[in-house]
């Protein structure tokens, strides 16, 4: 276990919010909620409890958000994430990423991306299919699909909603926990590539359409599993 430390003014109104923070990540991975604290104007804390702003969290005397010590620092701390969301205590995302780094177990987000690529594969696949509108096609793909015991998918009465379905679960794939990864922008971009995907395929039988849907799919997903930056910090004075 990681050493963990909580450093803090006496009278920073956003001490309690960092202690339950770190309670939630702590517990989040399964480790006892134990660390140790050090207020920054007593004289038994150690000289680098004095270098960081109130409140802040360590994991191996690590930052959980990146900032370097600095001598001479009197002030309470912002935090900002990507999306420019701001508040006086660590992000509870930016606490489990830090401390999962440190024990080395793997990433809420990389975890998450790998389930979003999985939930988007069969969804290309079976966006691949063709309706077999073409009659010199349709015996080859036919004896392809019934070799495999999937002939049933040559009839569009199938196909239709096979698609649908697994549109809907890449899609919902993008929006579950969005907020933890990279937003509902990739969310967005992925409901208008289901539907351009489906209208290229069912409603105007176009390909360079469908292909487009499905390239947006794909993007959507790689930017849902693109790791989130670090977030910054400010430092502000006569707050507490």
């Amino acid at each position: 276990m990681s050493e963990v430390e909580l450093i803090y003014d006496s009278d920073c109104p956003n001490v309690e919010a960092a202690r339950n923070q770190l309670r939630r990540a702590l517990g989040n991975i399964g480790a006892a909620s134990q660390w140790q604290e050090w207020e920054r104007s007593n004289t038994a804390s150690p000289p680098h409890a004095r270098q960081y702003g109130s409140p802040t969290i360590l994991f191996d005397g690590r930052d959980v958000a990146g900032a370097r010590p600095s001598d001479g620092v009197e002030c309470c701390r912002i935090y900002r994430d990507e999306t420019g969301n701001v508040q006086g205590f660590p992000f509870s995302d930016t606490i489990l990423s830090a401390l999962r780094d440190s024990t080395g177990s793997p990433t809420t987000g990389s975890s998450s991306g790998w389930r979003t690529w999985l939930a988007v594969i069969p969804a290309v696949g079976i966006s691949l299919l063709p309706k077999l509108a073409c009659p010199a096609c349709w015996p080859t793909y036919a004896g392809l699909l019934s070799a495999v015991g999937l002939g049933f998918l040559t009839d569009t009465a199938y196909l239709l909603p096979l698609t649908v379905v697994f549109l809907i679960i890449a899609v919902g794939a993008l929006g579950f926990r969005a907020s933890r990864r990279r937003g509902y922008a990739p969310f967005s971009l992925g409901v208008l590539a289901a539907m351009v995907v489906f209208i290229g395929k069912f409603v105007f039988n176009s390909n360079p359409a469908m292909y487009g849907g499905i390239g947006l799919l794909v993007g959507a997903s790689f930017w849902n599993s693109w790791p989130r930056k670090s977030v910054t910090t400010e430092n502000r004075r006569a707050c507490c």
